[in-house]
């Protein structure tokens, strides 16, 4: 009998523990719904222009492409090139920067390329509806590779995927 009593234990504590770091949110985000009004049917999505002091020629075409999929696929709003849309979506690259994030007996062993991004959205059908946010994303690579190889790695992609998912988060959902 107190083998049966402390596997229950266990298993009680087990479930315990399990619901508590559910609840307690450390590490774990959740995001509510894609929130935009009924009244909302189309978006303009500009080309992402690029002004960063460096510019990769790539990045732009790639998010821009990259967030055009996303709102179209996730959202049930309308695409148009026309200038009545409801929403007006534009972006701005303003920043490509390296910096050193790791050091190893003071030899440079991490570089770090931080994109930062100025969004605006505005809301043509209601007045003064303006949002602006910045958003940046960090993507680390090894000293070894120089900024050209870093930036036709898989990794790269993902730092691409990850903005965009970024900026629709903070477009379209309360978070």
């Amino acid at each position: 009998m107190p083998v049966i009593k402390k596997i229950y234990f266990f298993a009680l504590t087990a479930a315990i523990v399990g619901l508590a770091s559910l609840n307690s949110g450390c590490g774990v985000y959740s995001f509510k719904d894609v929130s935009i009004p009924d009244s909302i049917k189309t978006i303009k999505i500009n080309i992402i222009e690029n002004r960063a002091p460096y510019v990769n020629p790539q990045l732009a075409p790639q998010l821009t492409e990259r967030l055009q999929r996303k709102i179209v696929g996730q959202t049930k709003l309308s695409r148009t090139n026309s200038d009545n849309a409801h929403y007006d979506l534009k972006a701005t690259i303003v920043d490509y920067s390296v910096t050193t994030s790791g050091v190893s007996n003071q030899q440079t062993t991490q570089n770090r390329l931080t994109v930062t991004v100025e969004v605006t959205l505005t809301n043509q059908l209601a007045e003064n509806a303006e949002k602006k946010y910045t958003i940046s994303r960090p993507f680390d690579f090894s000293a070894n590779l120089s900024l050209q190889a870093a930036e036709s790695s898989p990794a790269f992609a993902e730092l691409i995927k990850g903005l965009s998912d970024d900026i629709f988060n903070r477009l379209f959902s309360e978070w």
